[in-house]
């Protein structure tokens, strides 16, 4: 569906009325499931500090499947696995005839992760489902919900794989990847997808009307500024590079500095560079050189290659074009200051997913209804969202994470923030659902 008719459909049913007023998802509810779900690859001995280790497609993570697909039951919904092992519970409207809504998240983590990322919105989801059935609430529009297999980079340094499999991106020979012992394909299996009918996998445009994420912002934007809502504006693009800086190999005690071709000084500057530039203009982008190989890396030789990676991130594919240009000028002029070689190697592009404005403005109302204040902001991590946003118009809500801190034990949200999350989620499903 274009804009134009989301925005004229969404305009046509705000007219019919819903069965009951303000319905709300409890706090305790909600921390409950939260919690019972993160002993699933809890350490041995370890609280919900510890954090969890619920990798996709791993025993912990069929454990975590189990848990979730009982609770859809229990909240009433139909149930099924897809062919790459995605998890869809759905629930009938008044009017089956019009495209479902789809909303949820993922419940994988990374090695030595939290309990909230991804966990929050999926949970969020069923404790939606459980709330209308508890109130007898009937949506006009269906509802469905899902939880991606495998949504971190988990699997061979993969990630979003449920999500790209249903947008029909697996990249060729995806299914022979090998990661902890099993191909990516047996792997599948052992979720109880079929990797012989992915192609059953893949969601049609028009299959369904929007698609909705509750997430944990992963960032300190929310809590910096005391703001309980983030409405996202979308995913970033992410442009990385490939760098190999050549000098000369020497002797460590024999060379004098002047004569240096030293490919780390050369890297080093560089690096440097890349926060300069990216720090120089006003906006939410970011630059990143996180991964150098030094040789011959020995202590008493001088180095004469460094390879690296230089990635950047903003919502502006051209505002990437642009420092990407600045940073290869000032390499230039590093190599020459230097005296080594510097070559800079597109090594991949991911385009940015924008968030449709038709639901940014219900996500606002929604949170306003409720007192709540927002602010938009990009995503700087990846979601599935950005997968789903190539099918249809998508919207994502944020919630502040505490210290900014993701991908770890200590990653942690204040349970009224995941609550007033979930009720701006829930307010924002019925209105779209009307």
């Amino acid at each position: 569906m274009n804009r134009r008719a989301f925005a004229g459909a969404f305009a046509a049913a705000a007219l019919i009325p819903l069965k009951a007023a303000s319905p709300r998802i409890e706090t305790a509810a909600l921390r409950a499931d939260l919690e019972a779900l993160s002993l699933i690859g809890r350490p041995a001995g370890g609280t919900f500090e510890s954090g969890v280790s619920r990798i996709g497609y791993s025993d912990a993570d069929i454990a975590g499947r189990k848990f979730f697909m009982d609770l859809l039951k229990q909240a009433g919904a139909t149930v099924r696995i897809d062919a790459a092992g995605n998890i869809f519970g759905s629930r009938p409207g008044t009017d089956n005839s019009l495209p479902p809504l789809l909303f949820g998240s993922h419940i994988d983590s990374v090695p030595q992760g939290g309990n909230f990322d991804g966990c929050l919105g999926s949970l969020t989801a069923v404790q939606i489902l459980r709330v209308l059935n508890d109130q007898k609430i009937t949506t006009r529009r269906p509802l469905t919900v899902v939880a991606w297999a495998c949504e971190e980079a988990s699997f061979s340094g993969t990630s979003l794989n449920g999500s790209r499999a249903a947008a029909g991106v697996l990249k060729p020979n995806e299914l022979q990847m090998v990661s902890r012992g099993l191909t990516k394909a047996e792997a599948i299996r052992r979720i109880g997808g079929d990797p012989a009918k992915l192609e059953t996998a893949l969601i049609r445009r028009g299959t369904y009307h929007a698609y909705l994420e509750l997430h944990i912002e992963q960032g300190g934007t929310l809590e910096r500024e005391g703001i309980p809502i983030g409405v996202v504006d979308g995913i970033v693009s992410i442009d990385d590079y490939h760098v190999v800086v050549k000098g000369a190999p020497n002797h460590a005690g024999t060379t004098p500095m002047r004569d240096r071709q030293d490919a780390l000084i050369a890297a080093a500057q560089l690096t440097l560079a890349v926060r300069e530039i990216v720090m120089a203009e006003a906006g939410a982008q970011v630059g990143t050189v996180g991964h150098l190989e030094v040789s011959p890396n020995a202590v008493n030789v001088i180095p004469g290659e460094v390879q690296m990676s230089i990635e950047i991130r903003d919502l502006s594919s051209a505002k990437l074009e642009r420092l990407a240009e600045k940073i290869r000028t000032r390499a230039m002029a590093i190599a020459t200051e230097t005296r080594t070689q510097i070559s800079i190697t597109s090594n991949g592009h991911n385009e940015a997913a924008v968030a449709a404005p038709e639901i940014q403005r219900v996500i606002e109302a929604s949170a306003n209804k409720l007192k709540l204040k927002t602010r938009h902001l990009p995503s700087g991590a990846g979601h599935d969202a950005q997968q789903m946003a190539k099918l249809m118009p998508m919207g994502m809500i944020f919630i502040p994470s505490i210290g900014g801190i993701s991908h770890s034990p200590k990653e942690l949200s204040t349970w009224e923030h995941c609550a007033s999350g979930a009720n701006v989620m829930l307010e924002t499903i019925l209105e779209l659902a009307r």
